[in-house]
């Protein structure tokens, strides 16, 4: 006779990851290539053995572009069911900086199979760029799109992100493929179903009570997490709800939903027996809520008191924290039977389930306004979360640097209180050491917040650059008594250019809605360099500012050999000219009030900067100068280079080639160094009209000395008693003098470190002669993310 058995039944709770991507724009930054391009997404676990893609479970096209072009557009979006991904249409692109609107919401599914991944597992969120070239008949049908890949850029959605998230999420694909894709990701946990099956145990064995409890225990350990997570769901749903309302005034209508959690309690009597004790005094104190509401019903932050105090009765897990997953409340909610946790899984769910479905009406009544906030909060966070990679340090500027405490004939020529600046023993190991520690310490870190995660920046965040940022304080600035343009422009230079701006300007007149402000930045390649070197800096500047104007210095291209007077000059040209067309257009629609004039400079760009600025055709423009970015500039020359091989590569030039540049950068021009270029340079006021000066440097940099790109002192200078310091003094306090201009208001002047990952270099000659970090400055854009994100009022 068999054993008898007994059943046991039981239920399975189950969710869902549901992860819903917002395309509102793409936009074409640098593009290389016109053609006809796709954006193709996938979402899967990111720890799963088995690859598990997300499945496309609704995708919604908001509205037609009014100012979509059929031409440009091709064929309709697809979803293929290889690999469960989604495919927007094809769209034509044909220029730079050109918009194409696509107002798609594509909403993914992710089943959770297992409890572990509510704790450990991530969701990747992956982007995909494709493209096919234009032909006369247009695209070309015989070659599949999806087998043109041609970027990627991918996002990790970490596991308290997954709870839920509203977060904008721009896509930039790579450094060749330069665009802006808007777009916003938002994330929540839904209920699916609750599955009932019967458990069979053997009645004849010494175990079965053993086995039972654990079963029962295991089973309601799981459902316990999942209530708790639900609720969190919940909760960071309606408060952002409530954020997203308040921010651009649109608040919802949740009357419906409160008449629910008014019925709730007629409608689910187990509510009674889960609150415990004092729920009378929880269920009077609620429907006192819920009748304010009725009678204040605009008042949205009344609803959001209801709701809130209704879950605290109803259910004690939302009292444990909302936004971390945190497991220790779960202990407590074990003591309920497996039914009363159903009945809360299914309370939550489908609140959970109606707030999400409100949200999605929500959001697609309010895309722009929507999109609009998440970017702004977007970029108020970056500064914190990209301090992963930075140090923050504020330093006093020295008085006045001197080489030697006994120099008296030095201190007297300076006529003033002269003070001696400690310098650390070796300033360059010191940074690159302090760089190194903190990369270290990057790697003992567990990056799980509640934020998306950009994979080009977190994917191996110990190869990310590390930015030292140094804010040099009781920085001054002086401004003229004038900051008209209209006062001093009325010169001719020698080659006839018109300088002569004002009628293309006209007079100031009182503030008007059409007053505009013109801003340009100039960006200056260096030695034997292209005009697109600092593209990756223009990108990111026009990224934080998309109506800058932007010229890409042509004048010296291939003419980087000569004299540096030659080269600022044919640069000041280029800029006034540039300056001109831009005025003239802009007077066209408006009153032009004022100009932003901003230069970005690499090696020795930053000496051709200078020089144009120190040219007379110049001089009308100096009070409208903004914003200076020197990327790794020997501002100081090359008089105390500690780079043996590098100065034997300088020796060479001068003798194969007689390079008039290179005789200026390392005084040989002159016998006499007060006679030289660079002595002359420095005193000129090249630098005072800046409101804002960052500095980049690396230890890493072997081609530019390191005390010449952060224009400060070295210890060669400090310790040397010969003339040649004195001299090297001289040109660095007449430098920090024009920086340090008497006036009430003050300007930024920041010194920032740069450390790359030596990794990344290799070992070879560019990285043993200290090229390979010179030339990282045009090779990356993350170190300029992390600066100029952190620091956007300085790009405005």
């Amino acid at each position: 006779m068999p054993p008898s058995v007994k059943v046991k039944s039981e239920a399975t709770l189950e969710t869902v990851q549901e992860i819903a991507v917002y395309l509102h724009r793409f936009h074409n930054l640098d593009l290389f290539k016109q053609g006809w391009y796709q954006i193709k997404i996938t979402v899967r676990w990111e720890d799963s053995e088995n690859v598990c893609f997300g499945i496309p479970a609704s995708v919604v096209q908001y509205e037609v572009p009014p100012d979509l072009d059929p031409s440009s557009i091709y064929g309709v979006w697809r979803i293929d069911d290889t690999d469960n991904s989604f495919s927007t249409q094809s769209f034509r692109i044909k220029y730079a900086r050109q918009d194409v609107h696509l107002y798609l919401m594509i909403v993914f599914n992710l089943r959770r199979n297992n409890l572990v991944d509510l704790a450990t597992t991530a969701v990747i969120l992956k982007f995909e760029l494709i493209y096919a070239p234009t032909t006369e008949q247009g695209v070309e049908l015989d070659l599949p799109l999806d087998a043109s890949s041609a970027a990627i850029h991918e996002f990790r959605i970490p596991p308290k992100a997954l709870i839920g998230l509203h977060s904008y999420c721009p896509v930039h694909f790579d450094a060749l493929h330069a665009v802006l894709v808007d777009v916003s990701v938002h994330a929540s946990i839904l209920k699916v179903a609750t599955h009932s099956f019967a458990s069979k145990l053997p009645s004849n064995s010494a175990n079965t009570e053993v086995i039972a409890d654990k079963s029962s225990d295991a089973s309601n350990k799981g459902s316990a997490v999942l209530v708790k997570v639900l609720s969190a769901s919940r909760d960071i749903l309606f408060e952002e709800l409530h954020k997203i309302g308040r921010a651009i005034s649109e608040a919802l209508d949740f009357s419906d939903f409160v008449s629910i959690v008014s019925n709730m309690k007629q409608e689910n009597p187990l509510a009674n027996e889960v609150v415990g004790q004092g729920k009378a005094q929880n269920g009077r104190k609620v429907l006192a809520f819920i009748s304010l509401y009725r009678l204040q019903s605009n008042t949205f932050f009344c609803i959001y008191i209801v709701l809130r105090f209704f879950f605290f009765s109803f259910c004690p897990i939302v009292q444990g924290g909302n936004e971390d997953l945190d497991f220790e409340d779960v202990e407590k909610l074990c003591s309920l039977s497996q039914n009363e946790l159903m009945d809360c899984f299914h309370s939550l769910g489908d609140q959970l389930s109606y707030l999400w479905k409100t949200f999605l009406k929500y959001h697609r009544d309010n895309k722009t306004k929507i999109m609009g906030f998440l970017h702004e909060t977007w970029i108020r966070e970056r500064r914190t979360e990209w301090s992963i990679w930075m140090l923050y340090s504020k330093v006093e500027m020295p008085h006045q640097y001197t080489n030697s405490k006994g120099d008296e004939t030095s201190q007297r020529a300076t006529k003033r209180v002269a003070s001696l600046w400690k310098l650390p023993d070796d300033p360059i190991q010191i940074a690159a050491t302090r760089a190194e520690l903190h990369r270290k310490s990057i790697e003992q870190m567990r990056i799980n917040n509640r934020s998306i995660q950009d994979m080009q920046i977190f994917g191996d965040p110990l190869r990310t650059p590390i930015v030292i940022v140094e804010h040099v304080l009781n920085v001054p600035r002086r401004f003229p008594s004038e900051n008209s343009l209209l006062r001093h422009i009325g010169h001719m230079d020698s080659d006839g250019f018109p300088l002569n701006l004002y009628d293309s300007i006209g007079k100031k007149s009182a503030q008007q809605s059409n007053d505009r402000v013109l801003k340009i930045v100039v960006f200056v390649h260096g030695f034997q360099g292209h005009h697109l070197d600092l593209r990756l800096v223009r990108n990111q500047w026009l990224l934080i500012d998309p109506k800058v104007e932007f010229l890409m210095s042509e004048a010296n291209e291939e003419k980087t050999f000569g004299d540096f007077r030659e080269m600022g000059n044919r640069l000041a040209k280029e800029v006034i000219l540039f300056l001109k067309i831009k005025m003239d257009k802009a007077s066209r629609f408006g009153s032009l009030t004022d100009i932003r004039l901003s230069f970005v400079g690499h090696s020795i760009g930053n000496l051709i900067i200078r020089s144009a600025l120190a040219d007379s055709i110049m001089e009308p423009f100096l009070s409208h100068l903004h914003t200076y970015v020197s990327v790794s500039g020997p501002h100081l020359g090359y008089l105390y280079s500690s780079n043996s091989l590098f100065n034997s590569g300088l020796w060479f030039l001068k003798k194969l080639k007689g390079t008039q540049c290179i005789h200026q950068l390392t005084f040989t021009d002159d016998p006499d160094i007060q006679n030289t270029f660079l002595y002359k340079l420095c005193q000129q006021k090249t630098l005072e009209h800046f409101r804002n000066i960052i500095l980049l440097s690396s230890p890493q940099d072997g081609y530019v000395p390191y005390h010449s790109a952060r224009i400060e002192s070295c210890q060669a200078a400090s310790r040397d008693t010969s003339k040649k310091s004195k001299l090297f003094m001289e040109m660095l306090n007449a430098c920090l003098d024009q920086i340090r201009a008497n006036s009430t208001q003050h300007r930024v002047f920041m010194r920032c470190d740069v450390n790359f990952d030596p990794s990344t270099q290799g070992k070879n000659l560019d990285s043993i002669i200290g090229r390979a970090a010179h030339i990282e400055f045009l090779d990356s854009d993350i170190f300029a993310k992390f600066i100029m994100w952190s620091f956007p009022d300085l790009f405005r």
